[in-house]
């Protein structure tokens, strides 16, 4: 696209370095760049080109908060993108206290903000609803008796408590194992002590969940248990490669319909010559982004509080399905209401390809 008309800034966050989650952080990154790409080729926004302004959260809180600081100073319309809860939700109040519109790709924590706010909007589900489909899942698979191996962190106690509350339900039980103080072998030995028929994996990648599935998949003692990753750990290419055949049959989320639409189908072949590899639906999610904020800054300019005001006036045709956006009493943001959840794992007999176990 050929204009002289200064650009309009959209900033994005995304963890680009460690101990970010560097392959979810460049799919978020292209999949906001390839909608960039797309918006501009089509005319931009009444002539203005769309431009990124890219800052690295590197999954630390306070590197977020300085780069909300920064980019709100540049003059960016609203802000988008992040994977790790944590960090987006430091980011979202940041962004709120400061008046600048945020939408959130890809990060679920329930409590994304610290009070109710018309700035911040959500494209993923909330933890609690993916993450129940989750345990009706293994419920569903007969597994009353249900492991986690976890590390401190918000994101991962709000699942464990999201787990056990519905296993105990319907008669299941949940039991922690503080990684903390064990080691993956100590964690095959509290397998076999607690009679747990699945390990879920609520810890980091690549440390310790390779260390931990190794362990676990060279324990004859333990050949009947089941991995689980609710996170999405198996959904990135290094998760194939660290672990072969070994990190198959993981089943996790992942926010993905049955099947894409024509929109949805182009922008993942797109994406998947962009990334040399398979998009994962962290891509899609941050293309969805820029498309709806492409659509309120169409429909209401760039004035930052016409674009707060517009979230619930979005219906927009993304990636995954159409796009609007809700909020039940209580909700601290506005929410899109449908986004596909998957329970999927990676298939024994060809890694690189999916079996979808359960949607919800």
């Amino acid at each position: 696209m050929s204009t002289s008309l200064s650009p309009i800034r959209i900033g994005a966050l995304a963890p680009l370095t460690p101990p970010g989650w560097v392959e979810a952080g460049q799919h978020l990154l292209a999949g906001m760049e390839l909608a960039v790409r797309d918006v501009n080729d089509g005319g931009g926004i009444g002539g203005r080109p769309l431009e990124l302004l890219v800052r690295d959260t590197a999954a630390d809180p306070e590197r977020a908060a300085t780069a909300v600081d920064e980019l709100a100073g540049a003059g960016v319309v609203a802000l988008a993108g992040e994977y790790h809860s944590v960090v987006a939700r430091t980011a979202a109040n940041r962004a709120d206290a400061l008046g600048v519109p945020y939408l959130c790709s890809s990060a679920v924590l329930d409590a994304l903000t610290e009070r109710p706010t018309p700035r911040v909007a959500r494209l993923p589900p909330p933890q609690s609803r993916g993450w129940r489909v989750y345990a009706d899942f293994l419920l569903d698979a007969g597994h009353r008796r249900v492991a986690v191996a976890t590390q401190p962190s918000v994101y991962w106690a709000c699942g464990t408590r999201i787990l056990r509350d519905r296993l105990a339900a319907r008669g299941g039980c949940l039991v922690e194992l503080d990684m903390r103080a064990l080691t993956p072998r100590a964690v095959c030995d509290a397998l076999v002590e607690q009679r747990a028929s699945a390990l879920l994996l609520l810890v980091g990648q690549p440390e310790p969940a390779v260390p931990i599935v190794t362990s676990v998949r060279s324990d004859p003692r333990l050949a009947d248990v089941l991995i689980g990753a609710p996170a999405g750990q198996p959904e990135f290419a290094a998760w194939a490669t660290q672990l072969g055949t070994d990190g198959t049959a993981i089943p996790f989320l992942r926010y993905l319909p049955e099947h894409l639409g024509p929109l949805g189908a182009r922008v993942e072949s797109a994406l998947r010559e962009r990334l040399a590899a398979a998009p994962s639906f962290v891509a899609l999610e941050g293309y969805d982004t820029v498309t709806v904020l492409a659509a309120v800054l169409r429909a209401h300019g760039t004035d930052r509080e016409r674009v707060a005001a517009a979230w619930p006036q979005v219906a927009v045709e993304g990636t995954r399905g159409r796009i609007r956006f809700s909020r039940a009493p209580g909700d601290g943001v506005w929410q899109w209401a449908g986004p596909p959840v998957q329970v999927v794992d990676r298939d024994p007999a060809a890694p690189g390809r999916f079996r979808v176990l359960r949607t919800g």
